[in-house]
């Protein structure tokens, strides 16, 4: 019988080794169950092909090309990724929406002997749960914001709340972008879907009688969205405001920043960025500076020149609360860290 969940949560109880994604590796790549590995029983190209052929010649000649390549993908799979797996391997299998191409799939593992399931409704059927925790469900859990100017260690302080037992939300891990000009972390960003999962799922894992510690971001980080369940609570939260020396904030930019010290065109792009803003001597007075390696003088006049007034000029709520931090060595954070949990709760 097909397995059905009803929850987010259901999918950590389910009684299954692994769980199997069966879709073609573009399905995968823009998003997926979380843990679920990776083993297509159609390639893009295929998919494509087969696709073409069902909605402009034939139904029948397409479902059996489709199943002589599945047949032929599932073999290689059961050689290959598969060829470990024992006798009481139990795996869950899903597709778009859990039809033929899991059905075959989860049919020839069950020939062979394995206690394999499909996911009932496939992957939509996932994605409608995550929509609805994201987009429908008021958040159950109560948030708290972590504020402060750029360079304040906000993402820091959370690693030092989580490490002593606070619940933690880091936006900017799970979106891969530090949330600035300068928050690029790789080459790209994760989907919107694909941050909506991990998002849904950390949340669905969280206990909902105490409180979240989420960094103040803005509606969007990088180029995804926050989730209106999840960003109207944000703009309601109260918030913990930090300050910090200028001189402490800009040293703990360069250790947070070590690609743009590194990589001197980067930098030199997103320099440029701030042009429209600040101008062309200023930016040029900026670039003198980072070519010169003085990176510490760099960081110091963005901070008080273009970081700071921008921050002053964002609406915000008067903050529930502001911690002013000597410095922000690890001592110092974690004694922050400690002093906001007592307060605030685990």
């Amino acid at each position: 019988m097909p397995v059905k969940i009803t929850s987010l949560t259901d999918l950590a109880a389910l009684p299954f080794d692994e769980i199997i994604d069966v879709r073609s590796p573009a399905e995968f790549a823009e998003d997926h169950v979380p843990g679920a590995i990776s083993l297509p029983v159609l390639s893009n190209e295929e998919r494509a092909k087969v696709g073409t052929i069902y909605v402009q010649e034939d139904r029948f000649l397409a479902r059996k090309i489709g199943a002589a390549l599945v047949a032929r993908n599932a073999a290689a799979h059961l050689q290959g990724p598969l060829a470990d797996r024992s006798g009481g391997w139990r795996p869950l299998v899903y597709c778009w929406r859990g039809g033929q191409r899991s059905g075959s799939f989860t049919s020839i593992l069950q020939q062979v002997g394995w206690r394999a399931d499909v996911l009932e409704g496939g992957y939509k059927s996932y994605r409608r749960l995550v929509v609805r925790a994201l987009y429908d469900d008021p958040l159950p859990h109560e948030v708290i914001l972590i504020d402060g100017g750029t360079g304040t260690a906000k993402t820091r302080l959370l690693s030092h709340i989580a490490e002593q037992g606070g619940q933690v939300l880091d936006l900017e891990a799970m979106a891969e972008h530090r949330g600035s000009l300068f928050g690029p972390m790789g080459k790209t960003q994760p989907s919107q879907k694909s941050f909506e999962s991990h998002l849904a799922m950390t949340l669905a894992g969280l206990d909902p009688s105490k409180p979240v510690y989420v960094e103040a971001e803005s509606s969007k980080i990088g180029r995804l969205i926050l989730p209106p369940s999840l960003w109207k609570p944000m703009t309601e939260a109260r918030s913990i405001a930090l300050v910090a020396p200028v001189s402490a904030r800009a040293a703990h930019l360069l250790n947070a920043y070590p690609d743009m010290i590194e990589d001197h065109e980067k930098l030199d792009a997103v320099l440029g960025m701030l042009v429209r803003y600040h101008g062309h001597e200023q930016v040029d007075a900026w670039r003198a500076l980072a070519k010169a390696g003085a990176f510490a003088s760099l960081a110091q006049q963005l901070i008080e020149t273009h970081y700071d007034p921008r921050y002053a000029r964002i609406s915000r709520q008067e903050p529930s609360e502001t911690i002013a931090l000597e410095s922000l060595s690890e001592a110092e954070l974690t004694k922050t860290a400690a002093r906001i949990i007592a307060s605030h709760g685990r």
